[in-house]
């Protein structure tokens, strides 16, 4: 993989890791005090994984700051820090900041500067909550030789005071030759922390007639207080080190840290456990090489010892340490074997491959109709073989490109939440259907509306905490989130338990800005949909979430282009239901074509019930609408030839094809039937987007124009008391 690619995957990911970190932020704030560890870590290795992902590209800009909310998550993870909704405010306003870094990273390769002065304010933030209490210095210096003598390096207990580093230094023979003075080494230490107890070893020094006063022969053991990690305290003996036998051992505090550091990284890597301890912190660079040389230093390979068990012969604390790496790996292996089972494809290359497959389906019906033409029966079985195949790929090809619709429903928690505090409100967002899933087309298209929805029902639909108990409702108010299928389409609700909307008052507010007559009568229905007029707001002030009468009406405008509809439902007092409707897919559909005049039309497969004979006799009618009485049942008719105004005969014998949506039958009246058809459907042009009853078109296998009609739609119709007379 080039440089480049690999970094567009690092911005992908991000995005993910990021995302994935808000929802923790956003359910921290209802969990237990048993689940925050759990939560915690989660958010912890998310920014971890950005920071440490972004120091292999040298993006500075996003390591910086990421490194300052990482170490405050890890003061949170410790209990240092308290959870509280004012902080989690604040990390999640530094999520978005991160998420603006990454994105302007990838756009212009470099952070802007408004950026950078919001990273130092947010720094700045953040400092309150890292603030540490100083510890009151030491004036005793080093400690006596007495409290040195006493100290016990063999103490097998977990808890040492203090809970320091220890440093067991053998300084090499010819350090004072070599113009090294250990005892400069030691009072470099008190830059980066604090020699609590030393204890000097003298079991080199030889009788005095031996002795050699250029020699070194002392050693040290000594319990060191810092917070520096072991490769700055490694480097302070950079320059004697090769000769010098030093064994740097971490307090058991740092030995949970580094286990938390691994657990924490990202599994998109496959490191060895080398790499893995020296990336924690566990060890050092200058330790790896060291035990890989005894490593391979065996004559053979009977003979050769497992790392782990050299990094643990000298100190076995590693040995956690040392067993967590070792599970990492296995976990980032098998991650590895995971990921080469999927396969990142770009979104326009999946595009094309359907609408490819939609005009190999429409060849295919075409060939199919010759083939029946022809007569010849070897042929018509074999193009219904083919056929079948093609319907299989079809399938399968949309199958590629349905998601769930839960990761857009999620997006919305942080959304309520901020517009919540915002508006001084208690509110409860509820999600349901979360793993309906439908076309990406759909879902890239629908956030839109939906975060105008989700707005409008914290700000117009919900009370205020004070009127709610007031109306003797709970003070916290609930936005609900719910998707379904339902007859071939995907059917999202945005529901509150708010005020609901009053029919008298939109009436006269519509009046008032002469949307409605004086004397034009509306039904309820008819009210609520006024709301999804340009420029209607009952809003009784202007603020900065709404008011302005912008926003319902481009839900309704985005929501056509889809070829879906909106439906509103509310009651005074209980709540409102706004209703979206919409096709599973924009790309293709099984269909069953009907004949009216030379006119055809698509009904969509999955609401077709039956198919009757229609007699005028049985035919009655109130009110305009007509209907029949099918096996006890009465069913109301639409008659497509009157509908749509088709010209031409009538034909003796006509058909009824009987369909179901949103829970009410409807006899279509048409004048032949043709059959089943795979359809690819085309969108209509903007002369005809707004045509009530039709949702698009297709081109049929003898290369006519066929429209698909919007069952749903005409459903809609007459359940509202629209008329639709039919032509005797």
């Amino acid at each position: 993989m080039s440089m480049e690619a690999a970094l567009q995957t690092y911005f992908t990911e991000a995005r993910e890791m990021l995302e994935d970190m808000e929802a923790q932020l956003l359910e921290i704030e209802h969990q237990e005090s048993d689940e925050l560890p759990e939560t915690l870590n989660a958010i912890f290795r998310a920014a971890h994984t950005v920071k440490g992902s972004a120091s292999l590209f040298g993006l500075d800009g996003i390591v910086d700051f990421t490194h300052v909310v990482e170490n405050l998550l890890d003061r949170m993870r410790d209990g240092e820090v308290d959870v509280a909704p004012d902080l989690i405010s604040l990390l999640l306003r530094c999520q978005d900041h991160i998420a603006t870094l990454v994105d302007e990273t990838e756009a212009d390769g470099e952070i802007s500067d408004d950026s950078r002065i919001l990273s130092r304010a947010l720094i700045i933030e953040l400092g309150a909550y890292l603030c540490e209490p100083t510890e009151p210095e030491d004036q005793s210096g080093l400690p006596s030789a007495v409290e040195a003598a006493a100290y016990s390096f063999d103490d097998d207990d977990e808890t040492v005071d203090n809970d320091c580093w220890h440093l067991s230094l053998r300084f090499g023979r010819n350090s004072f030759r070599d113009g090294m003075d250990p005892i400069s080494f030691l009072r470099f230490l008190e830059n980066i922390g604090k020699v609590r107890q030393m204890l000097i070893l003298d079991d080199w020094l030889p009788d005095l007639a031996e002795y050699d006063p250029e020699d070194c022969y002392l050693g040290f053991e000594i319990r060191f207080m810092s917070s520096a990690t072991k490769k700055e305290i490694e480097d302070v003996f950079e320059f004697v080190r090769e000769d010098s036998d030093i064994h740097i051992l971490a307090p058991y505090s740092r030995l949970s840290d580094y286990i938390d550091l691994i657990n924490a990284m990202g599994e998109d890597s496959d490191r060895r456990i080398g790499e893995i301890l020296v990336e924690c912190g566990a060890l050092t660079e200058a330790e790896l090489a060291k035990a890989l040389a005894l490593q391979s230093a065996a004559e053979d390979a009977d003979q050769a010892r497992r790392l782990g068990e050299i990094l643990t012969q000298d100190d076995d604390r590693l040995t956690p340490v040392v067993d967590a790496a070792a599970q990492k790996q296995t976990q980032m292996r098998d991650a590895i074997n995971r990921k080469q089972k999927s396969l990142r494809v770009d979104a326009d290359k999946l595009d094309h491959l359907i609408n490819l497959v939609g005009e190999l389906v429409t060849a295919g019906a075409g060939t199919f109709l010759q083939a029946q033409i022809l007569g010849n029966p070897e042929l018509v079985e074999s193009m219904s073989k083919l056929n079948d195949l093609l319907e299989e790929m079809r399938d399968a090809s949309l199958k590629l490109r349905m998601v769930a619709i839960g990761a857009t429903f999620s997006k919305f928690q942080r959304v309520v939440r901020d517009m919540a505090a915002d508006l001084d409100k208690e509110v409860d967002l509820v999600i349901t259907g979360a793993d309906t899933e439908l076309d990406k087309s759909v879902v890239e298209k629908i956030g839109d509306p939906l975060m105008h929805l989700v707005r409008n029902a914290v700000d117009h639909g919900l009370e205020s905490s004070a009127d709610r108990e007031a109306a003797g409702k709970p003070a916290t108010g609930s936005i609900s989130l719910n998707a379904y299928h339902d007859s071939g389409n995907i059917v999202i609700e945005v529901g509150d338990d708010g005020r609901g909307l009053d029919p008298d008052k939109l009436l006269a507010k519509a009046r008032e800005k002469g949307l409605v007559g004086d004397e034009q009568q509306l039904s309820r229905s008819e009210i609520f949909d006024l709301i999804l007029r340009p420029g209607f707001s009952t809003a009784e002030k202007v603020s900065n979430i709404s008011g302005r009468g912008v926003g319902m009406d481009v839900v309704r405008r985005n929501v056509i282009e889809m070829r879906g509809r909106t439906e509103i439902d509310s009651e005074p007092g209980q709540g409102t239901t706004i209703r979206i409707i919409l096709p599973l897919t924009l790309a293709i559909i099984d269909g069953f074509v009907v004949g009216v005049g030379k006119a055809a039309f698509v009904v969509p497969l999955d609401v077709v019930q039956e198919c009757v004979e229609f007699s005028e006799v049985e035919q009655t009618e109130r009110d305009g609408q007509t209907y029949i009485n099918l096996r006890g049942n009465v069913l109301p008719l639409v008659n497509i030839r009157h509908r749509f105004a088709v010209q031409g005969n009538r034909p003796k014998r006509r058909s009824v094809v009987v369909v179901r949506a949103e829970g009410q039958s409807v006899g279509l009246v048409v004048d032949r039937l043709m059959g089943e058809f795979q359809t690819v459907i085309k969108p209509l042009g903007p002369v005809f987007a707004g045509l009530s009853g039709i949702s698009g078109s297709t081109i049929m296998g003898n290369g006519e124009v066929a429209l698909i009609l919007d069952v749903q739609g005409l459903v809609q119709q007459i359940t509202r008391g629209e008329r639709d007379v039919a032509n005797h």
